[in-house]
Order: structure tokens, then sequence, then C-alpha cells
């Protein structure tokens, strides 16, 4: 349902973004570079895509619990177990949130969110494909007190929809606002790697849970936001931007010499390491001063980069709202051929020439698939005339591939061979 909803809701996301955009451009405080842009929205993408097979755990376990486990019965007819419920859903967002920011393994999914080194709307649909795995035992209580599945479903997604439009540096402080709900200021805030507001302000609509809870801390005149990570991605790919946390702790847990500490770096705040680990293995120095990750990229890539991003945003749309009629295996093969269509798009970015290769091998064999089997994934029936205009978008691509390689490997040289 939430996949739908929000796919429903993404021509009013893509309005609002680009009317950001024009006030940014107009203001002269432009908050957008188009490779930032196409990573953040990837991410999105990958989060909604993996959210249909994350379901069972997602929405599974609470249902479970409401039925076989639940105090109460509350009734999806009152207005008050609605009021409520967002009241709660709300404060144990709070508390996941948190912990996403002290805890290593929840850090390691949420930490996506926070990678790019922009702020603006587009980051809010930067999200994790691996926060359900644990996310749901922070929303257990209502589901002991017996909230209904479909109260907890609308409650998360008003909560979700809400947080959208706080992922801006065009709205100034609000007054009053800033001091009950969440706002652009106090959000911008959260994003900071500043030390003086590093892991602050963790509400979801309301800030005044950061007020009870000694976290909140309001947004300085004389202290310029640093957006990021203390440990920056530096990539613009999507998939790597999901595994690098598990990866890095993964690696401290192997090389740790006491099972004490294999275990504990886990569960302790980021960045803290097994003294042995540290003394092999030191950490990169933090520096807030770093300049941003841009790697030199042409006009022309650029725009094939963006164009290639929108057919596959556009067939996403398709995979969200038909997958329901789809077998597990058709599902699963939609997913990892739009996965991989966002995978190759990022390593142009970066500059890889084996991504030109890879993007070539995506086209052609895309167009083969379907010209020997008359049909699309979910075994829908393409007449002759799609055929062929998907074999054309495919020649045409791969013509304007090989121009725009060409074109950057003259002007700037910087393909890289990796």
């Amino acid at each position: 349902m939430q996949e739908k909803i929000i796919t429903l809701a993404s021509p009013a996301f893509f309005l609002l973004i680009f009317v950001e955009y024009v006030v940014g451009v107009l203001r002269r405080r432009n908050t957008y570079r188009i490779n930032d842009a196409i990573n953040s929205l990837s991410l999105g993408v990958l989060s909604q895509v993996s959210g249909v097979f994350m379901q069972l755990v997602r929405i599974g376990i609470y249902a479970w619990t409401v039925e076989h486990v639940a105090l109460f019965t509350l009734s999806a007819d009152s207005i008050w177990v609605w009021m409520s419920a967002l009241l709660l859903y709300d404060f144990c967002y709070y508390w996941l949130h948190r912990m996403g920011h002290e805890v290593n393994v929840l850090w390691a999914a949420h930490v996506v969110h926070h990678q790019s080194e922009q702020y603006n709307l587009s980051t809010a649909l930067r999200q994790t494909s691996s926060g359900a795995l644990l996310g749901w035992i922070f929303y257990l209580p209502m589901a002991l007190l017996g909230y209904p599945v479909e109260v907890f479903v609308v409650v998360a997604l008003i909560d979700l929809l809400y947080q959208f439009w706080v992922h801006t540096e065009q709205i100034g402080k609000l007054g009053w606002f800033d001091r009950v709900f969440v706002s652009p200021s106090n959000h911008r805030v959260h994003h900071a790697v500043n030390d003086i507001y590093l892991d602050k302000n963790y509400g979801g609509i309301l800030i005044v849970w950061d007020r009870l809870f000694g976290t909140f801390i309001e947004e300085r005149d004389d202290e310029k936001i640093v957006y990021g990570t203390r440990s920056p991605l530096r990539s613009w790919n999507p998939l790597w931007a999901n595994l690098e946390v598990y990866k890095a702790v993964w690696l401290d847990a192997w090389r740790a010499t006491r099972w004490r500490d294999k275990l504990r770096i886990w569960f302790a705040r980021p960045g803290w390491r097994p003294d042995d680990v540290t003394r092999k293995w030191p950490s990169v120095p933090f520096d807030i001063t770093r300049p941003m990750y841009d790697p030199a990229a042409s006009r022309a890539l650029m725009l094939y980069c963006a164009l290639q991003f929108l057919i596959v945003l556009q067939v996403t749309t398709h995979f969200l709202l038909e997958y329901a009629t789809m077998s597990f295996t058709e599902r699963a093969g939609y997913a990892l051929w739009l996965g991989g269509g966002l995978w190759i798009v990022g390593g142009l970015l970066e500059g890889r020439a084996s991504h030109v290769a890879l993007e070539a091998i995506r086209l052609i064999a895309t167009v083969a698939a379907v010209l020997l089997s008359g049909s699309w994934f979910g075994d829908i029936q393409l007449p002759t005339w799609a055929q062929l205009a998907l074999a054309g978008f495919a020649a045409a691509s791969l013509l304007a591939l090989w121009l725009a390689f060409k074109r950057s490997l003259s002007v700037h040289g910087y393909f890289s061979h990796q």
C-alpha cells in the first residue's frame, strides 16, 4: 500500500523539487547538482523496490502481533484511536531515529539518508533499503496496545510524508512553529556534521520529543551547516551506499581479536572501534573542510545519465503498480533489472569506463529479450510497434552513449578504468 501511494504522490514530489530548484536559482542559492540528485533519487527508487520484498517484515510481524498478542482491541472507527496512534507512532519514530544514530547496526541502515552533501527536497527521498530489517522492533508497542494494522500503515505514511517538506534550505526559521514541530530549520541541524549540531533533532513531526529528552538544538546564524557524514561516501553507486557501513563494521568485527569486541561493535556507537583494530587500521581523520565529492563529467554524459535515470524511474512506477500480479521470480528479475540500471548510471557518473560497456550490454540485452519473447516483465505482451520503438530507443541510446563517452574523453579525459 505504502509503495503505491508514494508512487502516486511522486508527481507532486517532483513538481516541488522543480519549484525549489527554480526558487534557488532565482535567489542565487541553488542547492542542486545533477549527479547528487540522481544518486539521492536512485536510493529512493531502490528503497521502494526493496520495500516490495520487505512487507513480511515491515507489516507481517506487526499484523501477527496485533492478532495474537495485543492487550486491547482498538477500533479503527474511533478518531481518538487515530489521533493517539499518530502521536504514539511519532514517539516510537523518535526512538528508532535516535537509536539509528547511536547503534552501529541501525546506523548502517540509516546512514543512507545522511550521505548527501547537499540538502534539498531530493534528499528527503534518499531512503534506506534495509531499515525494515530491524526497524519493526520499535513499533511493537503499538501492536501490543492493539492499534489496527490499517491505522498503523496510514499514520506511518502520514509521518513519512510530513518529513518531505522539511528537507530544504529555501525556508528559514518559522518562529513558534519551530518550537513545537519539526521544521526545515530544525531538520537542517539534524543533517549537519558540525560538532555543535551532531546527533540532534531526531523528531519526525514533533520536535517536542527532542526538547523532552535533551537532544534539541536550535540552528545558529553563526554556525554554517556542513552536510553529509563524517565518513563520506564519495560514490554515486546506490548499491554501495546501502552496504558501505555494513561492510566496514563487518570488517572490524572480523579483524577484532576478542570475541566480546566482535559482538560489541555491532551495538556500539558509530565510530567506536576495538583498540587492536584501530592500531592496525587507523581511521581517516574527519575533515569538515573537505571538498564535496563531484567527479568531472561532461554535460552530454550528465544529460545521458539523467535521461536513462528518468526512464528507469518511469519503469519503476509500472513495477510498483503491477508487482502484485507477478510471480516471485518475475518480481525478482524485474527488481534486478531496475537496480542494475541505477547501478550502471551511478558508475557512469563516477567516470568508470567499465560501466560504458555494461550500459551497452544492458541496452542490447533488454531489446534482445523483448524481441525474442515479445513481452515485458510480468508477461505483458508488447505489440510490434512497441517492440520496434524500444529497439529504436536502445539504438539511439547506444549512439548517444558513444558520443557522450567520446566527448568526455576528449574534453575531460576523466574516465576511470576501475
